[in-house]
């Protein structure tokens, strides 16, 4: 229960970055990369606060969501179904790049260390 309220905190402090950086940030770099590497870390925090064991494969699940985000950006789904939701459109992105892929790969990367190294700090004490 104590891992959970961790993670809480974690994707509430992840979202108000998030959010600040939609909000303030209107650069080429930070907004467009850091964004999406904070994100999936966002997410799998989020769900680390729903499950209560921990998924091993969480990471690799986190980014195989965001590739599929990507891809229904690459075939322009929202446009096919006639989804005129701006909250949607604007949280499911309207561009696919290659490079938000990568950022995807870095944020899960990070977090699954992140992982690893609680992991084997709480078995070494």
């Amino acid at each position: 229960m104590k891992t959970r309220f961790y993670y809480a905190i974690a994707a509430l402090a992840l979202l108000g970055v998030e959010v600040c950086i939609a909000l303030f940030v209107h650069d080429g770099f930070v907004r467009p990369y850091v964004g999406d590497v904070l994100v999936v870390m966002l997410i799998h925090c989020a769900l680390r606060v729903i499950f209560s064991t921990k998924p091993r494969l969480l990471p690799v699940y986190v980014f195989l969501f965001g590739c599929a985000i990507e891809v229904t950006q690459h075939i322009r789904l929202l446009d096919m179904l006639g989804v005129d939701n701006q909250l949607l459109r604007i949280v499911i992105g309207g561009t696919f790049d290659w490079r938000d892929i990568a950022c995807y790969a870095i944020g899960c990367i990070t977090v699954g260390l992140i992982e690893l190294a609680a992991t084997r700090r709480i078995r070494s004490s």
